[in-house]
Protein backbone atom coordinates (compact mmCIF):
# COMPACT_ATOMS: atom_id res chain seq x y z
CA UNK A 1 0.00 0.00 0.00
CA UNK A 2 1.32 3.42 -0.96
CA UNK A 3 1.81 5.80 1.96
CA UNK A 4 1.35 9.49 1.12
CA UNK A 5 2.76 12.27 3.21
CA UNK A 6 0.92 15.49 3.99
CA UNK A 7 1.21 18.32 1.47
CA UNK A 8 2.96 20.65 3.92
CA UNK A 9 5.66 18.01 4.43
CA UNK A 10 5.91 17.02 0.77
CA UNK A 11 6.42 20.63 -0.33
CA UNK A 12 8.46 21.95 2.58
CA UNK A 13 10.99 24.47 1.17
CA UNK A 14 14.65 23.44 0.99
CA UNK A 15 16.06 26.92 0.42
CA UNK A 16 15.26 30.50 1.33
CA UNK A 17 14.32 31.21 -2.29
CA UNK A 18 11.40 28.76 -1.92
CA UNK A 19 9.94 30.40 1.20
CA UNK A 20 6.95 32.56 0.22
CA UNK A 21 5.73 35.73 1.86
CA UNK A 22 8.72 36.21 4.20
CA UNK A 23 11.12 38.21 2.05
CA UNK A 24 11.68 40.68 4.90
CA UNK A 25 13.34 37.78 6.76
CA UNK A 26 14.89 35.61 4.06
CA UNK A 27 16.65 38.39 2.16
CA UNK A 28 18.57 39.80 5.19
CA UNK A 29 19.51 36.26 6.23
CA UNK A 30 20.81 35.46 2.74
CA UNK A 31 22.81 38.70 2.74
CA UNK A 32 24.33 37.86 6.12
CA UNK A 33 25.29 34.40 4.83
CA UNK A 34 26.91 35.85 1.71
CA UNK A 35 28.91 38.29 3.86
CA UNK A 36 29.69 35.57 6.43
CA UNK A 37 28.24 37.73 9.22
CA UNK A 38 26.06 35.13 10.88
CA UNK A 39 25.15 35.66 14.51
CA UNK A 40 25.55 32.95 17.14
CA UNK A 41 21.84 33.07 18.18
CA UNK A 42 18.58 33.85 16.38
CA UNK A 43 14.98 34.30 17.48
CA UNK A 44 12.33 33.51 14.87
CA UNK A 45 8.85 34.59 15.97
CA UNK A 46 5.45 34.75 14.33
CA UNK A 47 2.06 33.03 13.94
CA UNK A 48 1.84 29.29 13.51
CA UNK A 49 2.53 27.76 10.13
CA UNK A 50 4.33 30.74 8.60
CA UNK A 51 7.79 29.13 8.17
CA UNK A 52 9.76 29.66 11.40
CA UNK A 53 10.97 26.09 11.94
CA UNK A 54 11.38 25.52 8.21
CA UNK A 55 13.58 28.64 7.94
CA UNK A 56 15.59 27.46 10.95
CA UNK A 57 16.31 24.17 9.16
CA UNK A 58 17.22 26.01 5.96
CA UNK A 59 19.60 28.25 7.92
CA UNK A 60 21.22 25.16 9.46
CA UNK A 61 21.52 23.67 5.97
CA UNK A 62 23.18 26.84 4.66
CA UNK A 63 25.63 26.97 7.57
CA UNK A 64 26.73 23.32 7.36
CA UNK A 65 26.81 22.98 3.57
CA UNK A 66 30.20 21.73 2.35
CA UNK A 67 30.41 24.82 0.12
CA UNK A 68 29.21 27.16 2.87
CA UNK A 69 28.35 29.07 4.74
CA UNK A 70 26.27 29.92 1.68
CA UNK A 71 22.88 31.48 0.97
CA UNK A 72 22.04 28.64 -1.46
CA UNK A 73 22.76 25.06 -0.25
CA UNK A 74 24.40 22.86 -2.85
CA UNK A 75 22.01 19.97 -2.26
CA UNK A 76 24.75 17.44 -2.98
CA UNK A 77 26.89 17.20 0.14
CA UNK A 78 25.97 14.77 2.96
CA UNK A 79 24.77 17.58 5.23
CA UNK A 80 22.46 19.04 2.58
CA UNK A 81 21.02 15.62 1.78
CA UNK A 82 20.41 14.77 5.44
CA UNK A 83 18.72 18.12 6.14
CA UNK A 84 16.68 18.19 2.93
CA UNK A 85 12.95 17.55 2.71
CA UNK A 86 12.41 13.94 3.76
CA UNK A 87 16.04 13.56 4.87
CA UNK A 88 17.15 11.45 7.81
CA UNK A 89 18.39 14.41 9.85
CA UNK A 90 21.89 15.33 10.95
CA UNK A 91 23.66 14.50 14.21
CA UNK A 92 24.97 18.05 14.28
CA UNK A 93 21.55 19.71 14.01
CA UNK A 94 19.52 19.02 17.14
CA UNK A 95 15.85 19.96 17.22
CA UNK A 96 14.34 20.29 20.70
CA UNK A 97 10.64 20.64 21.48
CA UNK A 98 10.60 23.02 24.42
CA UNK A 99 6.98 22.13 25.18
CA UNK A 100 8.20 18.83 26.63
CA UNK A 101 11.87 19.70 27.28
CA UNK A 102 11.70 23.18 28.79
CA UNK A 103 12.79 22.57 32.35
CA UNK A 104 16.03 23.42 34.06
CA UNK A 105 17.32 19.84 33.86
CA UNK A 106 16.75 19.80 30.09
CA UNK A 107 18.60 23.11 29.79
CA UNK A 108 21.55 21.74 31.77
CA UNK A 109 21.63 18.65 29.55
CA UNK A 110 21.64 20.87 26.43
CA UNK A 111 24.45 22.96 27.90
CA UNK A 112 26.56 19.84 28.48
CA UNK A 113 25.92 18.54 24.96
CA UNK A 114 26.88 21.90 23.50
CA UNK A 115 30.41 21.65 24.89
CA UNK A 116 31.24 18.76 22.53
CA UNK A 117 32.53 19.49 19.03
CA UNK A 118 30.40 18.68 15.96
CA UNK A 119 30.50 15.08 14.79
CA UNK A 120 31.19 15.97 11.17
CA UNK A 121 29.93 19.37 10.12
CA UNK A 122 31.08 22.94 10.61
CA UNK A 123 28.64 23.85 13.39
CA UNK A 124 26.54 22.15 16.02
CA UNK A 125 23.16 23.86 15.71
CA UNK A 126 20.38 23.75 18.28
CA UNK A 127 16.86 24.53 17.01
CA UNK A 128 14.60 25.11 20.02
CA UNK A 129 10.98 25.03 18.90
CA UNK A 130 8.16 26.51 21.02
CA UNK A 131 10.84 28.44 22.90
CA UNK A 132 8.26 30.34 24.97
CA UNK A 133 7.60 27.06 26.82
CA UNK A 134 11.08 27.09 28.37
CA UNK A 135 10.78 28.00 32.04
CA UNK A 136 12.56 31.01 33.53
CA UNK A 137 14.91 28.67 35.38
CA UNK A 138 15.61 26.84 32.12
CA UNK A 139 16.42 30.08 30.30
CA UNK A 140 18.68 31.17 33.14
CA UNK A 141 20.52 27.86 32.93
CA UNK A 142 21.08 28.53 29.21
CA UNK A 143 21.99 32.17 29.61
CA UNK A 144 25.75 31.83 29.92
CA UNK A 145 26.23 29.55 26.93
CA UNK A 146 23.84 31.63 24.77
CA UNK A 147 25.75 34.76 25.78
CA UNK A 148 29.23 33.35 25.13
CA UNK A 149 28.93 30.12 23.14
CA UNK A 150 31.88 28.16 21.74
CA UNK A 151 32.77 28.96 18.13
CA UNK A 152 31.11 25.79 16.86
CA UNK A 153 27.67 26.45 18.44
CA UNK A 154 24.63 28.20 16.94
CA UNK A 155 21.21 28.64 18.57
CA UNK A 156 17.91 29.21 16.76
CA UNK A 157 14.83 29.84 18.92
CA UNK A 158 11.41 29.57 17.26
CA UNK A 159 8.29 30.79 19.04
CA UNK A 160 4.78 32.11 18.53
CA UNK A 161 5.06 34.25 21.69
CA UNK A 162 8.38 36.15 21.75
CA UNK A 163 7.30 38.22 24.75
CA UNK A 164 7.51 35.08 26.90
CA UNK A 165 11.19 34.62 26.05
CA UNK A 166 13.03 36.37 28.87
CA UNK A 167 14.69 39.65 27.98
CA UNK A 168 18.22 38.49 28.80
CA UNK A 169 17.93 35.79 26.12
CA UNK A 170 16.16 38.05 23.56
CA UNK A 171 18.84 40.71 23.91
CA UNK A 172 21.51 38.21 22.84
CA UNK A 173 19.73 37.10 19.67
CA UNK A 174 18.95 38.58 16.27
CA UNK A 175 15.15 38.75 16.22
CA UNK A 176 13.32 38.09 12.94
CA UNK A 177 9.50 38.44 13.10
CA UNK A 178 7.63 36.27 10.59
CA UNK A 179 4.21 37.32 9.28
CA UNK A 180 1.09 35.70 7.92
CA UNK A 181 1.31 35.28 4.15
CA UNK A 182 -0.82 37.70 2.06
CA UNK A 183 -3.56 36.16 -0.13
CA UNK A 184 -1.98 36.99 -3.50
CA UNK A 185 1.32 35.04 -3.18
CA UNK A 186 -0.49 32.28 -1.30
CA UNK A 187 -3.03 31.98 -4.11
CA UNK A 188 -0.26 31.66 -6.71
CA UNK A 189 1.51 29.06 -4.55
CA UNK A 190 -1.64 26.93 -4.13
CA UNK A 191 -2.35 27.09 -7.86
CA UNK A 192 1.21 25.87 -8.54
CA UNK A 193 0.79 22.97 -6.12
CA UNK A 194 -2.53 21.96 -7.67
CA UNK A 195 -0.89 21.93 -11.10
CA UNK A 196 1.97 19.80 -9.82
CA UNK A 197 -0.53 17.39 -8.23
CA UNK A 198 -2.59 17.34 -11.46
CA UNK A 199 -5.78 18.24 -9.58
CA UNK A 200 -8.31 20.49 -11.39
CA UNK A 201 -9.75 23.26 -9.21
CA UNK A 202 -13.17 24.88 -9.63
CA UNK A 203 -13.37 28.70 -9.48
CA UNK A 204 -13.69 30.06 -5.96
CA UNK A 205 -12.32 26.99 -4.17
CA UNK A 206 -8.84 28.36 -3.49
CA UNK A 207 -10.35 31.55 -2.06
CA UNK A 208 -12.17 29.39 0.48
CA UNK A 209 -8.95 27.50 1.24
CA UNK A 210 -7.04 30.73 1.85
CA UNK A 211 -9.81 32.06 4.05
CA UNK A 212 -9.85 28.84 6.09
CA UNK A 213 -6.04 28.89 6.39
CA UNK A 214 -6.04 32.44 7.73
CA UNK A 215 -2.68 33.34 6.14
CA UNK A 216 -0.87 30.31 7.53
CA UNK A 217 0.80 28.32 4.75
CA UNK A 218 0.74 25.08 6.75
CA UNK A 219 -2.94 25.46 7.68
CA UNK A 220 -3.84 26.31 4.08
CA UNK A 221 -1.99 23.24 2.80
CA UNK A 222 -3.71 21.06 5.40
CA UNK A 223 -7.12 22.33 4.22
CA UNK A 224 -6.14 21.80 0.57
CA UNK A 225 -4.89 18.31 1.40
CA UNK A 226 -8.22 17.46 3.00
CA UNK A 227 -10.12 18.67 -0.07
CA UNK A 228 -7.83 16.72 -2.40
CA UNK A 229 -8.35 13.56 -0.36
CA UNK A 230 -12.11 13.80 -0.82
CA UNK A 231 -12.07 15.07 -4.40
CA UNK A 232 -13.67 13.10 -7.21
CA UNK A 233 -12.40 12.57 -10.77
CA UNK A 234 -13.32 16.16 -11.68
CA UNK A 235 -11.01 17.63 -9.05
CA UNK A 236 -11.85 20.14 -6.34
CA UNK A 237 -15.53 21.03 -6.56
CA UNK A 238 -16.98 24.23 -5.07
CA UNK A 239 -19.95 22.38 -3.56
CA UNK A 240 -17.63 19.93 -1.80
CA UNK A 241 -15.40 22.73 -0.49
CA UNK A 242 -18.37 24.68 0.92
CA UNK A 243 -19.77 21.54 2.57
CA UNK A 244 -16.47 20.39 4.10
CA UNK A 245 -15.31 23.81 5.29
CA UNK A 246 -18.71 24.85 6.62
CA UNK A 247 -18.99 28.13 4.72
CA UNK A 248 -22.25 29.54 3.41
CA UNK A 249 -22.89 28.84 -0.25
CA UNK A 250 -22.53 31.93 -2.42
CA UNK A 251 -25.99 31.42 -3.94
CA UNK A 252 -27.62 31.65 -0.49
CA UNK A 253 -25.79 34.91 0.24
CA UNK A 254 -26.86 36.17 -3.20
CA UNK A 255 -30.50 35.41 -2.34
CA UNK A 256 -30.30 37.26 0.99
CA UNK A 257 -28.58 40.36 -0.41
CA UNK A 258 -30.94 40.60 -3.39
CA UNK A 259 -33.94 40.17 -1.09
CA UNK A 260 -32.65 42.94 1.19
CA UNK A 261 -32.27 45.23 -1.84
CA UNK A 262 -35.87 44.43 -2.88
CA UNK A 263 -37.19 44.71 0.73
CA UNK A 264 -38.43 41.14 0.33
CA UNK A 265 -38.71 40.03 3.96
CA UNK A 266 -40.29 36.66 3.10
CA UNK A 267 -37.25 35.56 1.06
CA UNK A 268 -34.85 36.72 3.76
CA UNK A 269 -36.58 34.75 6.51
CA UNK A 270 -36.90 31.69 4.26
CA UNK A 271 -33.11 31.85 3.84
CA UNK A 272 -32.70 32.01 7.62
CA UNK A 273 -34.91 28.94 7.97
CA UNK A 274 -32.83 27.16 5.31
CA UNK A 275 -29.66 27.90 7.30
CA UNK A 276 -31.16 26.38 10.44
CA UNK A 277 -32.81 23.38 8.74
CA UNK A 278 -29.61 22.38 6.92
CA UNK A 279 -27.66 22.38 10.18
CA UNK A 280 -25.41 25.33 9.43
CA UNK A 281 -23.92 27.33 12.27
CA UNK A 282 -25.87 30.64 12.47
CA UNK A 283 -22.78 32.47 13.66
CA UNK A 284 -20.79 31.25 10.62
CA UNK A 285 -23.62 32.44 8.39
CA UNK A 286 -23.46 35.90 9.99
CA UNK A 287 -19.65 35.96 9.51
CA UNK A 288 -20.11 35.10 5.83
CA UNK A 289 -22.86 37.71 5.46
CA UNK A 290 -20.60 40.35 7.01
CA UNK A 291 -17.84 39.43 4.57
CA UNK A 292 -20.33 39.72 1.69
CA UNK A 293 -21.31 43.24 2.79
CA UNK A 294 -17.61 44.11 2.99
CA UNK A 295 -17.12 42.85 -0.59
CA UNK A 296 -20.10 44.89 -1.76
CA UNK A 297 -18.74 48.04 -0.11
CA UNK A 298 -15.46 47.54 -1.98
CA UNK A 299 -17.26 46.94 -5.28
CA UNK A 300 -19.41 50.02 -4.69
CA UNK A 301 -16.35 52.16 -4.00
CA UNK A 302 -14.28 50.91 -6.95
CA UNK A 303 -16.59 49.18 -9.45
CA UNK A 304 -14.06 49.00 -12.28
CA UNK A 305 -11.09 47.69 -10.27
CA UNK A 306 -12.58 45.64 -7.44
CA UNK A 307 -10.68 42.56 -8.67
CA UNK A 308 -7.42 44.17 -7.49
CA UNK A 309 -8.72 43.89 -3.90
CA UNK A 310 -10.93 40.80 -4.20
CA UNK A 311 -8.11 38.62 -5.47
CA UNK A 312 -8.95 35.08 -6.47
CA UNK A 313 -12.68 35.77 -6.80
CA UNK A 314 -14.13 34.45 -10.10
CA UNK A 315 -15.11 37.05 -12.68
CA UNK A 316 -18.75 35.94 -12.72
CA UNK A 317 -18.96 36.36 -8.96
CA UNK A 318 -17.54 39.90 -9.20
CA UNK A 319 -20.13 40.65 -11.89
CA UNK A 320 -22.90 39.50 -9.53
CA UNK A 321 -21.47 41.68 -6.77
CA UNK A 322 -21.43 44.68 -9.12
CA UNK A 323 -25.12 44.12 -9.90
CA UNK A 324 -25.98 43.76 -6.20
CA UNK A 325 -23.97 46.87 -5.26
CA UNK A 326 -25.81 48.82 -7.96
CA UNK A 327 -29.12 47.89 -6.30
CA UNK A 328 -28.01 49.07 -2.85
CA UNK A 329 -26.93 52.51 -1.71
CA UNK A 330 -23.65 53.22 0.03
CA UNK A 331 -25.41 54.24 3.23
CA UNK A 332 -27.53 51.06 3.16
CA UNK A 333 -24.45 48.87 2.77
CA UNK A 334 -22.57 50.67 5.51
CA UNK A 335 -25.50 50.39 7.92
CA UNK A 336 -26.07 46.71 7.07
CA UNK A 337 -22.40 45.95 7.74
CA UNK A 338 -22.49 47.82 11.07
CA UNK A 339 -25.67 46.05 12.20
CA UNK A 340 -24.27 42.65 11.15
CA UNK A 341 -21.00 43.27 12.95
CA UNK A 342 -22.86 44.19 16.15
CA UNK A 343 -25.03 41.10 15.88
CA UNK A 344 -21.96 38.90 15.37
CA UNK A 345 -20.50 40.20 18.62
CA UNK A 346 -23.79 39.66 20.48
CA UNK A 347 -24.06 36.07 19.20
CA UNK A 348 -20.92 34.98 21.04
CA UNK A 349 -22.14 32.58 23.71
CA UNK A 350 -25.81 33.25 22.88
CA UNK A 351 -28.25 30.55 23.96
CA UNK A 352 -30.55 31.16 20.98
CA UNK A 353 -28.49 31.93 17.85
CA UNK A 354 -31.53 31.60 15.57
CA UNK A 355 -33.33 34.35 17.48
CA UNK A 356 -30.34 36.69 17.11
CA UNK A 357 -30.12 35.87 13.40
CA UNK A 358 -33.80 36.65 12.80
CA UNK A 359 -33.54 39.90 14.77
CA UNK A 360 -30.48 40.83 12.68
CA UNK A 361 -32.46 40.34 9.46
CA UNK A 362 -35.33 42.43 10.84
CA UNK A 363 -32.97 45.30 11.69
CA UNK A 364 -31.37 45.20 8.25
CA UNK A 365 -34.79 45.26 6.57
CA UNK A 366 -36.07 48.15 8.72
CA UNK A 367 -33.84 51.24 8.62
CA UNK A 368 -36.50 53.06 10.68
CA UNK A 369 -35.31 51.03 13.68
CA UNK A 370 -32.26 53.33 13.74
CA UNK A 371 -33.34 56.78 14.86
CA UNK A 372 -30.04 58.39 13.94
CA UNK A 373 -28.11 59.71 10.95
CA UNK A 374 -27.15 56.20 9.85
CA UNK A 375 -30.78 55.06 9.68
CA UNK A 376 -31.89 58.29 7.99
CA UNK A 377 -29.19 57.97 5.30
CA UNK A 378 -30.23 54.35 4.62
CA UNK A 379 -33.87 55.39 4.29
CA UNK A 380 -32.95 58.18 1.88
CA UNK A 381 -31.01 55.63 -0.19
CA UNK A 382 -34.13 53.48 -0.45
CA UNK A 383 -36.37 56.42 -1.34
CA UNK A 384 -33.99 57.57 -4.07
CA UNK A 385 -33.75 54.05 -5.46
CA UNK A 386 -37.54 53.73 -5.59
CA UNK A 387 -37.80 57.03 -7.45
CA UNK A 388 -35.19 55.72 -9.88
CA UNK A 389 -37.09 52.45 -10.42
CA UNK A 390 -40.29 54.44 -11.05
CA UNK A 391 -38.60 56.41 -13.81
CA UNK A 392 -38.43 59.60 -11.78
CA UNK A 393 -34.66 59.76 -11.59
CA UNK A 394 -34.59 63.49 -12.25
CA UNK A 395 -32.80 66.34 -10.63
CA UNK A 396 -34.66 67.44 -7.45
CA UNK A 397 -34.46 71.19 -8.20
CA UNK A 398 -35.76 70.59 -11.73
CA UNK A 399 -38.63 68.46 -10.39
CA UNK A 400 -39.46 71.15 -7.84
CA UNK A 401 -39.47 73.83 -10.56
CA UNK A 402 -41.77 71.72 -12.72
CA UNK A 403 -44.28 71.17 -9.91
CA UNK A 404 -43.96 74.55 -8.25
CA UNK A 405 -43.23 72.86 -4.88
CA UNK A 406 -40.31 73.70 -2.57
CA UNK A 407 -37.32 71.53 -3.50
CA UNK A 408 -36.57 70.18 0.00
CA UNK A 409 -40.11 69.49 1.22
CA UNK A 410 -40.96 66.29 -0.69
CA UNK A 411 -37.61 64.62 0.05
CA UNK A 412 -37.79 65.53 3.74
CA UNK A 413 -41.36 64.28 4.00
CA UNK A 414 -40.54 61.02 2.21
CA UNK A 415 -37.48 60.42 4.35
CA UNK A 416 -39.35 61.04 7.58
CA UNK A 417 -42.49 59.03 6.79
CA UNK A 418 -41.12 56.13 4.71
CA UNK A 419 -40.90 52.81 6.48
CA UNK A 420 -39.30 50.50 3.94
Amino acid sequence: MTVTTALYRRYRPDSFADVIGQEHVTEPLMTALRKNRVNHAYLFSGPRGCGKTTSARILARCLNCAQGPTDTPCGQCPSCIELARGGSGSLDVIEIDAASHGGVDDARDLRERATFAPVRDRYKIFIIDEAHMVTSAGFNALLKIVEEPPEHIKFIFATTEPDKVIGTIRSRTHHYPFRLVPPEPLMAYLELLCNQENVPVAPGVLSLVIRAGGGSVRDSLSVLDQLMAGAGPNGLDYELAVALLGYTHASLLDDVVEAVAASDAATVFRAVDRVIQTGHDPRRFVEDLLERFRDLIIVKAMPESAHTILRGMPADQIARLQNQAHNLGSAELSRAADVTNTALTEMTGATSPRLHLELLCARILLPTSDQNERGLAARIDRVERRFSYAGNDVDAPAAAAATGAPAAAPAATAASTAAP
